[in-house]
């Protein structure tokens, strides 16, 4: 019965990772901004930062379980 926040916290972090990459990626691609007012270097820095970090919370939600 208390898997289930855990389980849902693990499955919202996967997705938001893998679009954050996604998203990331096709602008890098297309040369189009990341964030407004960011150097675009920094922006796709920190951004693919996120989404590299978001694997790592989803392994730490599944392994409180």
């Amino acid at each position: 019965m208390e898997d289930g926040p855990g389980i849902f916290a693990a499955t919202v972090f996967l997705l938001f990772g893998a679009a954050l990459l996604v998203w990331t990626g096709a602008r890098a691609l297309h040369r189009a901004p990341v964030a407004e007012g960011v150097r675009p270097v920094v922006a796709v820095r920190l951004a693919l930062l996120a989404g590299a970090a978001s694997p790592a919370l989803r392994a730490w939600c599944l392994a409180r379980l």
